[in-house]
């Protein structure tokens, strides 16, 4: 009943590990597509892989094949318009704003930090989970991951106290 379990596990974690590719990617269609390959690529060792942690390996799949999609497309600039001035009334948007601003922030992370960030603050992973996931050293996570946080808190000036540790 290989297929049935697959076909659970997906429908169960599927939104979840879509979120993650979209953090990874910052793109809904190009997450689906990293998600999709992550899934074709572990769908012919599933019966190995669901006797122990399949969602950690899916993560490092998703992972590794995310850092090869990024280290053989070329990275060009994206042209943004002007955001314009505040009302001074309660921006409803402010919301949304924020959490787009974040995933450009995250976006322009290298990739090794962006990776750890992901895992260490959205996929809620322990430093040695995520040590784990990337095949480094605990201190390596560590490390990045100060990077990361003082990148994006220096990005994202007035949300600063919202990315303390």
């Amino acid at each position: 009943m290989r297929g049935g379990d697959f076909e659970a596990f997906v429908a169960a974690r599927g939104p979840r590990l879509l979120r993650t590719a979209w953090l990874l990617t910052g793109d809904a269609h190009l997450a689906e597509d990293l998600l999709q390959t992550a899934l074709a690529k572990v769908w012919p060792k599933w019966e190995r892989i669901a006797q122990d942690h399949p969602e950690a390996y899916i993560r490092k799949v998703l992972v590794t094949t995310h850092t090869s999609w990024w280290r053989r497309h070329w990275r060009g600039e994206v042209p943004t318009g002007e955001l314009p001035e505040s009302a001074g009334a309660a921006d409803p948007y402010a919301d949304v704003d924020l959490e787009q601003s974040l995933a450009a922030a995250i976006r322009s992370l290298p990739a090794r930090q962006r990776a750890v960030i992901v895992l260490r603050y959205f996929e809620d992973l322990s430093v040695e989970e995520t040590a784990a996931t990337l095949g480094c050293a605990p201190g390596t996570v560590k490390s990045q991951a100060s990077k990361g946080l003082r990148t994006l808190r220096t990005a994202l000036p007035a949300r600063a106290e919202e990315l303390h540790d």
